[in-house]
């Protein structure tokens, strides 16, 4: 065999090899790591989205483990779940929402860590930065922030008027503080007054609901974090019984009966997660993978809580609606 034909064949053996270096070893079956804020029982939508995301990829049990840890919606146990998975150890770590990605990047800065759901990562500190994250976490945003006044824009017109819209938001996550001022901003700008509602534990809500019969508001606006979509049905029970018109952040209040939602796919994004699981696992790096923000958003509308309400959503709000419950 000539030189010619030798050096080109080591240099390409050479960068496949580079390519391949961090990749999964062969033989190991790998080991995925999902930390959930929700509760074990009943399934969540979302994982099942995310086991057939990576079925579609080939992965199905045999080829891959997948470990499940569910803080049953009591936050704080997060940290020490969080710190199990890194013993074990897995592969990657896939989570969402910034108390349960603050607890994984707490316990790791070597297992690659794949959030499914964050509002806006850069602000909180998990990445760098959208193109190149760096580190060892990147994922979806689902571009929460942004999202403040579009959501306000919907109610005031959802209502002919809302002057004055009250926030139920959980005050010990430190994302939604950031949110919060998101929503002090737009609402200024749309000559909204926000009444604050905070709550900390499951003790508050009723302190904090309670006080919508005595301020009056044209509406609600339910922040979503792991505290306040764990306790939905509670909220969208009180609140209904208020009467108070509320929006929320995900389709999941609803779906348990709550009036309207406006916001990105959270099914999708955990289908997506199971591509940068493939790609991690095939030895990308979690800092060269550029977080991603959704294209689609969905604004979901259930008919029988307006009529409770003796509420008429307007036609022009109605044919923008992807989905409509009747």
């Amino acid at each position: 065999m000539s030189k010619k034909i030798v050096v080109p064949l080591l240099a390409t053996i050479i960068l496949v090899s580079a390519h391949f270096a961090g990749a999964h070893p062969p033989g190991k079956i790998p080991r995925v790591g999902l930390l959930l804020t929700d509760a074990s029982s009943p399934p969540s939508p979302n994982v099942e989205t995310f086991r057939q995301g990576l079925r579609d990829l080939g992965y199905v049990e045999g080829n891959i483990i997948l470990e499940y840890r569910y803080a049953e919606g009591k936050i704080e146990r997060l940290p020490h779940l969080a710190e199990e998975l890194v013993r074990l150890p897995v592969d990657v770590i896939v989570t969402a929402l910034s108390p349960a990605i603050h607890a994984a990047k707490r316990a790791t800065d070597t297992i690659p860590i794949v959030f499914a759901v964050s509002g806006n990562p850069m602000a909180t500190g998990y990445v760098a930065g959208l193109a190149r994250p760096g580190g060892n976490v990147t994922g979806l945003s689902v571009m929460d922030y942004e999202l403040s006044g579009k959501r306000l824009e919907l109610l005031t017109e959802a209502l002919r008027k809302a002057s004055h819209v009250a926030v139920l938001w959980n005050l010990g996550n430190g994302a939604m503080v950031l949110k919060m001022k998101e929503i002090q901003s737009a609402a200024q700008a749309l000559s909204v007054k926000i009444k604050s509602l905070e709550v900390r534990d499951s003790q508050d809500f009723d302190q904090a609901l309670a006080a919508l019969p005595r301020e009056h508001p044209d509406a609600l606006l339910t922040l979503a974090d792991p505290f306040t979509v764990f306790h939905r049905d509670r909220i969208v029970e009180n609140v209904s019984k208020s009467g108070v018109p509320a929006m929320y952040e995900a389709r999941e209040f609803v779906e348990a009966g709550g009036l309207m939602s406006y916001g990105p796919s959270i099914e999708a994004n955990y289908r997506r997660a199971a591509t940068y699981v493939d790609k991690i696992l095939k030895g990308a790096k979690p800092g060269d993978l550029p977080v991603e923000q959704p294209t689609k958003f969905e604004l979901v509308i259930n008919l029988k809580a307006a009529k409770q309400i003796g509420l008429t959503i307007p036609a022009s709000v109605l044919l923008r609606a992807d989905k409509v419950i009747r």
